[in-house]
């Protein structure tokens, strides 16, 4: 598994929509010379989601950019247009990435894809990540159905 920490973020694409529309934003440029937040989970718009990981990102905004936090990031296996309408949602525009990792390869790359049943499909399992100029310095993979360690709260308490 890539998700040592020490280890380079794998190369691939997100999908980023934004007001211009749909671009394609590569890893090894998104992460370069930036200390990036990277939080993931199964789906946009499903319960723990949408009731507990994104609202803990948006309360904890501030005080984990103060920690010198260039970007915060989630990333999900969505289409680009379902992560930014659930980013609007969510009032997050400009200040978290909604990424679109739409066939999972990301995922796949990070060796944290997971088959969640006919219904979600194949998705990102949930963590956070702390990447600094491309390598993986903190990382916080939740064991299938959990929601502990990939909390703003424990992201922010090790930052």
């Amino acid at each position: 598994m890539s998700t040592n920490e020490g280890n380079k973020f794998p190369s691939g694409i997100f999908l980023l929509k934004d007001k211009q529309g749909v671009k394609e934003v590569r890893t090894d440029e998104y992460f370069e010379s930036k200390k990036v937040v990277l939080f993931a989970l199964p789906g946009a718009f499903t319960p723990t989601c949408s009731a507990k990981h994104l609202p803990g990102y948006i309360k904890f905004y501030q005080d984990i950019k103060n920690k010198g936090v260039d970007i915060i990031a989630c990333m999900a296996v969505n289409d680009p247009h379902v992560m930014r309408a659930w980013g609007l949602a969510n009032e997050v525009e400009e200040k978290i990435d909604m990424l679109s990792d739409p066939d999972c390869s990301v995922s796949e790359a990070l060796g944290l894809d997971h088959y969640f049943g006919k219904v979600m499909g194949r998705r990102s399992r949930r963590f956070a990540m702390v990447i600094e100029d491309n390598i993986i310095k903190k990382s916080f993979v939740e064991e299938v159905g959990a929601f502990d360690v990939s909390t703003a709260e424990n992201v922010l308490k090790n930052l």
